[in-house]
Protein backbone atom coordinates (compact mmCIF):
# COMPACT_ATOMS: atom_id res chain seq x y z
CA UNK A 1 0.00 0.00 0.00
CA UNK A 2 1.44 3.43 -0.93
CA UNK A 3 1.40 6.77 0.70
CA UNK A 4 -1.96 7.85 -0.96
CA UNK A 5 -3.55 4.51 -0.62
CA UNK A 6 -2.53 4.45 2.99
CA UNK A 7 -3.27 8.03 4.01
CA UNK A 8 -6.46 7.39 1.85
CA UNK A 9 -7.29 4.06 4.14
CA UNK A 10 -6.65 6.19 7.41
CA UNK A 11 -8.87 9.17 6.42
CA UNK A 12 -11.50 6.41 6.03
CA UNK A 13 -11.12 4.61 9.12
CA UNK A 14 -11.29 7.71 11.38
CA UNK A 15 -14.39 8.69 10.08
CA UNK A 16 -15.42 5.27 10.50
CA UNK A 17 -15.03 5.08 14.27
CA UNK A 18 -17.56 8.21 15.07
CA UNK A 19 -20.09 7.43 12.32
CA UNK A 20 -20.02 3.69 11.52
CA UNK A 21 -21.23 0.36 13.49
CA UNK A 22 -18.48 -1.29 15.10
CA UNK A 23 -18.55 -3.82 12.75
CA UNK A 24 -17.72 -2.00 9.40
CA UNK A 25 -14.04 -0.79 11.39
CA UNK A 26 -13.67 -4.01 12.70
CA UNK A 27 -13.87 -5.06 9.01
CA UNK A 28 -11.03 -1.91 7.72
CA UNK A 29 -8.61 -3.27 10.64
CA UNK A 30 -8.65 -6.48 9.66
CA UNK A 31 -7.67 -5.30 5.95
CA UNK A 32 -5.09 -3.09 7.16
CA UNK A 33 -3.40 -5.79 9.36
CA UNK A 34 -3.32 -7.76 6.08
CA UNK A 35 -1.45 -5.72 4.06
CA UNK A 36 2.26 -5.29 3.93
CA UNK A 37 3.60 -3.05 7.28
CA UNK A 38 4.01 0.54 6.31
CA UNK A 39 7.95 1.91 6.32
CA UNK A 40 9.09 4.27 9.10
CA UNK A 41 8.64 6.81 6.33
CA UNK A 42 5.22 6.19 5.54
CA UNK A 43 4.00 5.74 9.16
CA UNK A 44 5.42 9.05 9.64
CA UNK A 45 4.10 10.73 6.60
CA UNK A 46 0.61 9.76 7.28
CA UNK A 47 0.52 10.13 10.54
CA UNK A 48 -1.34 5.92 10.55
CA UNK A 49 0.57 5.11 13.67
CA UNK A 50 -1.24 8.10 15.74
CA UNK A 51 -4.68 6.78 14.19
CA UNK A 52 -4.25 3.14 14.70
CA UNK A 53 -2.93 3.50 17.91
CA UNK A 54 -5.63 5.95 19.40
CA UNK A 55 -7.98 2.52 19.10
CA UNK A 56 -5.93 0.96 21.17
CA UNK A 57 -8.38 1.92 24.02
CA UNK A 58 -11.33 1.30 22.13
CA UNK A 59 -14.35 0.68 24.32
CA UNK A 60 -15.08 -2.36 21.92
CA UNK A 61 -12.84 -4.66 22.68
CA UNK A 62 -12.20 -6.57 19.03
CA UNK A 63 -11.67 -2.85 17.66
CA UNK A 64 -8.95 -2.46 20.81
CA UNK A 65 -7.06 -5.58 19.96
CA UNK A 66 -6.69 -5.65 16.10
CA UNK A 67 -5.60 -1.92 17.05
CA UNK A 68 -3.17 -3.32 19.30
CA UNK A 69 -1.86 -6.02 17.12
CA UNK A 70 -1.70 -3.43 13.88
CA UNK A 71 0.58 -1.07 15.90
CA UNK A 72 2.73 -4.32 17.02
CA UNK A 73 3.07 -5.46 13.57
CA UNK A 74 4.15 -2.01 12.38
CA UNK A 75 6.77 -1.44 15.03
CA UNK A 76 7.97 -4.32 14.76
CA UNK A 77 8.80 -4.10 10.73
CA UNK A 78 9.95 -0.45 11.58
CA UNK A 79 12.93 -2.50 14.24
CA UNK A 80 13.38 -4.94 11.49
CA UNK A 81 14.56 -2.47 9.37
CA UNK A 82 16.62 -0.64 11.63
CA UNK A 83 18.06 -3.54 13.18
CA UNK A 84 19.02 -4.74 9.33
CA UNK A 85 20.30 -1.54 8.70
CA UNK A 86 22.52 -1.20 11.58
CA UNK A 87 24.04 -4.79 10.73
CA UNK A 88 24.77 -3.74 7.64
CA UNK A 89 26.65 -0.19 8.91
CA UNK A 90 28.48 -2.10 11.15
CA UNK A 91 29.58 -5.04 8.49
CA UNK A 92 31.18 -2.22 6.49
CA UNK A 93 33.63 -1.28 9.73
CA UNK A 94 36.52 -3.15 10.17
CA UNK A 95 35.63 -5.39 13.53
CA UNK A 96 38.24 -4.75 16.54
CA UNK A 97 38.53 -7.69 19.20
CA UNK A 98 36.56 -5.22 22.00
CA UNK A 99 33.47 -5.07 19.15
CA UNK A 100 30.83 -7.28 20.53
CA UNK A 101 28.74 -9.32 17.41
CA UNK A 102 25.41 -8.26 17.20
CA UNK A 103 22.89 -11.23 17.40
CA UNK A 104 21.55 -12.21 13.86
CA UNK A 105 18.25 -11.59 13.32
CA UNK A 106 16.72 -14.77 13.95
CA UNK A 107 17.91 -14.58 17.54
CA UNK A 108 15.38 -11.59 17.65
CA UNK A 109 12.32 -13.11 16.70
CA UNK A 110 12.70 -16.83 18.20
CA UNK A 111 11.89 -18.02 21.18
CA UNK A 112 14.51 -17.74 23.87
CA UNK A 113 16.89 -21.29 24.24
CA UNK A 114 18.96 -20.24 27.05
CA UNK A 115 18.33 -20.14 30.89
CA UNK A 116 15.47 -17.59 31.50
CA UNK A 117 16.07 -16.97 35.18
CA UNK A 118 19.21 -15.52 34.24
CA UNK A 119 18.02 -12.95 30.85
CA UNK A 120 19.34 -9.21 31.17
CA UNK A 121 19.38 -7.18 28.07
CA UNK A 122 22.94 -7.19 28.01
CA UNK A 123 23.06 -10.82 28.49
CA UNK A 124 20.35 -10.80 25.58
CA UNK A 125 22.69 -8.19 23.51
CA UNK A 126 19.71 -6.07 23.10
CA UNK A 127 20.04 -2.37 22.38
CA UNK A 128 18.10 -0.02 24.55
CA UNK A 129 18.62 3.11 22.97
CA UNK A 130 14.80 3.42 21.58
CA UNK A 131 14.34 7.39 22.64
CA UNK A 132 16.10 10.51 22.57
CA UNK A 133 16.46 10.13 26.87
CA UNK A 134 19.19 8.50 28.72
CA UNK A 135 16.75 7.71 31.54
CA UNK A 136 14.08 6.89 29.43
CA UNK A 137 16.13 4.15 27.57
CA UNK A 138 17.52 2.91 31.10
CA UNK A 139 13.97 2.51 32.31
CA UNK A 140 13.26 0.42 28.83
CA UNK A 141 16.49 -2.02 29.82
CA UNK A 142 14.69 -2.10 33.94
CA UNK A 143 11.55 -3.10 31.99
CA UNK A 144 13.01 -5.54 29.79
CA UNK A 145 15.04 -7.42 32.69
CA UNK A 146 11.93 -7.80 34.80
CA UNK A 147 9.88 -8.74 31.66
CA UNK A 148 12.43 -11.65 30.69
CA UNK A 149 12.46 -13.19 33.83
CA UNK A 150 11.37 -16.96 33.17
CA UNK A 151 10.09 -15.94 30.24
CA UNK A 152 10.87 -18.05 26.81
CA UNK A 153 9.17 -15.42 24.71
CA UNK A 154 11.76 -13.99 21.48
CA UNK A 155 13.78 -10.82 22.45
CA UNK A 156 11.69 -8.47 20.22
CA UNK A 157 8.73 -9.70 21.76
CA UNK A 158 10.19 -8.42 25.23
CA UNK A 159 11.81 -5.56 23.99
CA UNK A 160 8.11 -4.25 21.67
CA UNK A 161 6.27 -4.82 25.33
CA UNK A 162 9.22 -3.00 27.52
CA UNK A 163 9.37 -0.07 25.16
CA UNK A 164 5.60 -0.06 25.29
CA UNK A 165 4.88 -0.07 29.43
CA UNK A 166 7.87 2.53 29.40
CA UNK A 167 5.95 4.45 27.10
CA UNK A 168 3.03 4.20 28.99
CA UNK A 169 4.22 5.08 32.29
CA UNK A 170 5.93 8.48 30.95
CA UNK A 171 2.77 9.92 29.15
CA UNK A 172 1.24 9.10 32.64
CA UNK A 173 3.88 10.20 35.00
CA UNK A 174 6.07 12.14 32.77
CA UNK A 175 10.13 12.74 34.13
CA UNK A 176 9.20 12.54 37.43
CA UNK A 177 10.49 10.89 40.86
CA UNK A 178 6.83 9.06 40.72
CA UNK A 179 7.57 7.97 37.19
CA UNK A 180 11.06 6.32 38.14
CA UNK A 181 9.50 4.92 41.09
CA UNK A 182 6.88 3.32 39.44
CA UNK A 183 9.06 2.13 36.35
CA UNK A 184 11.18 0.27 39.71
CA UNK A 185 8.28 -1.27 41.52
CA UNK A 186 7.02 -2.80 38.44
CA UNK A 187 10.55 -4.43 37.91
CA UNK A 188 10.33 -5.35 41.54
CA UNK A 189 7.20 -7.07 41.09
CA UNK A 190 7.64 -8.76 37.82
CA UNK A 191 10.55 -10.10 39.49
CA UNK A 192 8.89 -11.30 42.76
CA UNK A 193 9.26 -15.49 42.42
CA UNK A 194 6.15 -16.40 44.03
CA UNK A 195 4.18 -14.15 41.07
CA UNK A 196 5.54 -15.40 37.38
CA UNK A 197 1.68 -15.19 36.22
CA UNK A 198 2.13 -11.35 36.35
CA UNK A 199 4.84 -11.43 33.87
CA UNK A 200 3.29 -13.73 31.11
CA UNK A 201 -0.06 -11.43 31.75
CA UNK A 202 1.36 -8.43 30.63
CA UNK A 203 3.59 -10.08 27.46
CA UNK A 204 0.48 -12.02 26.62
CA UNK A 205 -1.48 -8.55 26.53
CA UNK A 206 -3.83 -9.84 29.07
CA UNK A 207 -2.42 -6.77 31.07
CA UNK A 208 -2.63 -3.86 28.58
CA UNK A 209 1.07 -1.31 29.34
CA UNK A 210 -2.01 1.38 29.90
CA UNK A 211 -3.58 -0.30 32.73
CA UNK A 212 0.01 -2.47 33.88
CA UNK A 213 1.36 0.74 34.55
CA UNK A 214 -1.46 2.34 36.90
CA UNK A 215 -2.58 -0.77 39.19
CA UNK A 216 -1.92 -0.41 42.91
CA UNK A 217 0.40 -2.73 45.04
CA UNK A 218 -2.49 -4.83 45.93
CA UNK A 219 -3.03 -5.26 42.26
CA UNK A 220 0.45 -6.36 41.27
CA UNK A 221 0.58 -8.97 43.93
CA UNK A 222 -0.36 -12.80 43.44
CA UNK A 223 -3.73 -13.81 44.73
CA UNK A 224 -1.56 -16.60 47.09
CA UNK A 225 0.26 -12.84 48.37
CA UNK A 226 -3.14 -11.25 49.13
CA UNK A 227 -4.02 -13.96 50.63
CA UNK A 228 -1.23 -13.98 53.33
CA UNK A 229 -1.54 -10.44 53.70
CA UNK A 230 -5.36 -10.98 54.55
CA UNK A 231 -4.86 -13.65 57.19
CA UNK A 232 -1.44 -11.67 58.54
CA UNK A 233 -3.82 -8.51 59.24
CA UNK A 234 -6.62 -10.68 60.45
CA UNK A 235 -4.11 -12.48 63.15
CA UNK A 236 -2.51 -9.31 64.18
CA UNK A 237 -6.14 -7.54 64.36
CA UNK A 238 -6.97 -10.37 66.73
CA UNK A 239 -3.79 -9.78 68.68
CA UNK A 240 -4.49 -6.20 68.95
CA UNK A 241 -8.00 -6.83 70.27
CA UNK A 242 -5.96 -8.86 73.70
CA UNK A 243 -6.56 -6.55 76.89
CA UNK A 244 -3.69 -5.12 77.73
CA UNK A 245 -2.16 -4.65 81.03
CA UNK A 246 -1.10 -1.43 81.08
CA UNK A 247 -1.45 0.94 78.50
CA UNK A 248 0.29 4.63 77.49
CA UNK A 249 -1.69 7.60 78.46
CA UNK A 250 -1.00 10.73 76.05
CA UNK A 251 -2.29 14.56 76.64
CA UNK A 252 -1.48 15.26 73.04
CA UNK A 253 -4.28 12.43 71.76
CA UNK A 254 -7.69 14.32 71.61
CA UNK A 255 -11.00 12.83 72.39
CA UNK A 256 -13.50 13.47 69.37
CA UNK A 257 -16.54 12.92 71.87
CA UNK A 258 -15.70 14.74 74.99
CA UNK A 259 -12.86 16.73 73.76
CA UNK A 260 -10.68 16.07 76.76
CA UNK A 261 -7.02 15.23 76.15
CA UNK A 262 -6.45 11.91 78.53
CA UNK A 263 -6.50 9.24 76.01
CA UNK A 264 -4.88 5.67 76.58
CA UNK A 265 -3.27 4.41 73.39
CA UNK A 266 -1.89 1.37 72.12
CA UNK A 267 -0.11 0.48 69.16
CA UNK A 268 -0.28 -3.27 66.61
CA UNK A 269 1.21 -3.84 63.07
CA UNK A 270 -2.05 -4.88 61.89
CA UNK A 271 -1.03 -5.57 58.45
CA UNK A 272 1.95 -6.06 56.41
CA UNK A 273 5.31 -4.96 57.54
CA UNK A 274 6.36 -2.32 55.34
CA UNK A 275 2.81 -0.57 56.40
CA UNK A 276 2.71 1.77 59.32
CA UNK A 277 1.67 0.45 62.56
CA UNK A 278 -2.32 0.92 63.67
CA UNK A 279 -2.95 2.73 66.54
CA UNK A 280 -5.65 2.04 69.32
CA UNK A 281 -7.18 4.88 71.41
CA UNK A 282 -9.95 4.67 74.65
CA UNK A 283 -10.64 8.27 76.23
CA UNK A 284 -10.12 7.67 79.65
CA UNK A 285 -12.92 10.23 80.98
CA UNK A 286 -16.39 9.07 78.41
CA UNK A 287 -14.83 5.30 77.41
CA UNK A 288 -14.56 6.54 73.62
CA UNK A 289 -12.87 4.00 71.56
CA UNK A 290 -11.06 5.16 68.20
CA UNK A 291 -8.43 3.71 65.96
CA UNK A 292 -5.87 5.08 63.01
CA UNK A 293 -2.41 4.27 61.25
Amino acid sequence: MDDQALSKHIRALTKAVTAQPASVVIEMLEELKKTKAPTEEQLRSTKAGVAVGKLRSNTNKDIARLASEIVSKWRKNVDAAKDAKKRKLDQSKSPTPKDSPAPPSSSYSTPYEGDPTKRHFRVDNVDIARTASKSRDGSIGVLYNGLAYRATASIEEVLQRAMEVEAAAFKKYRDTPEYRNKIRGLMTSLKRKDNPELGRRVLSGDILPEKFVVMSDDELASEAQRARDRELERENMLKAQVPQAEKSISDSLQCSKCRQKRVSYSQAQTRSADEPMTTFCECTVCGHRWKFS
